[in-house]
């Protein structure tokens, strides 16, 4: 696959992501069974993970979402801006962060200070790719689909200079 400058192979099918969403779904509903909470999906990235997510919750939940940018091209740009803020009320409520991917984790502290300060029960975070070599951050996502080496990908809702979010399956960088 071909986005502007830059080429890109099959990394992840969409069945390989499909079967770790629902093995995330299944700790998430076993872990919070009796409870209500929230999640709080991170645009635009995370919007293919969380409307996938949520077909397999079970439980009483809401679902918000906030908008952050730290990516410019194929790099971290090294600041998170919050671009759309949370308006849903959490004070007192699980809540559980819905990230595309998590790799440098400096997105996460930005979300993590948003949403603590609105005094929530607990803040777990899922996302269906972690890249733990990268990972520098001190809040490390408890529900993960796959683990994946640091590398640029594209594709199911991740991006490179906005496009590829449309497609099943995960592609790799290939130069």
């Amino acid at each position: 696959m071909q986005i502007e400058d830059k080429k890109f192979e099959l990394y992840l099918s969409e069945e390989r992501i499909q079967e770790s969403i629902k093995e995330v779904a299944n700790r998430i509903n076993e872990d919070y069974k009796g409870e209500k909470i929230i999640f709080v999906g991170v645009l635009n990235g995370a919007f293919m993970f969380a409307a996938d997510l949520m077909k397999n919750i079970a439980l009483d939940c809401e679902i918000s979402f906030v908008k952050v940018s730290s990516y410019k091209g194929t790099s971290s740009t090294g600041q998170v801006h919050e671009l759309i803020g949370l308006s849903t009320d959490i004070k007192d409520k699980h809540v559980v962060i819905l990230e595309d991917i998590v790799d440098s984790g400096l997105t996460l502290s930005k979300l993590y200070s948003m949403i603590d300060h609105n005094s929530p029960t607990s803040v777990e975070v899922a996302t269906l790719l972690y890249k733990p070599d990268a990972f520098k951050g001190k809040y490390p996502p408890k529900y993960v689909g796959i683990e994946i080496p640091n590398k640029f990908i594209v594709g199911y809702g991740l991006d490179y200079l906005e496009q590829g979010r449309n497609t099943r399956d995960i592609y790799q960088i290939t130069e």
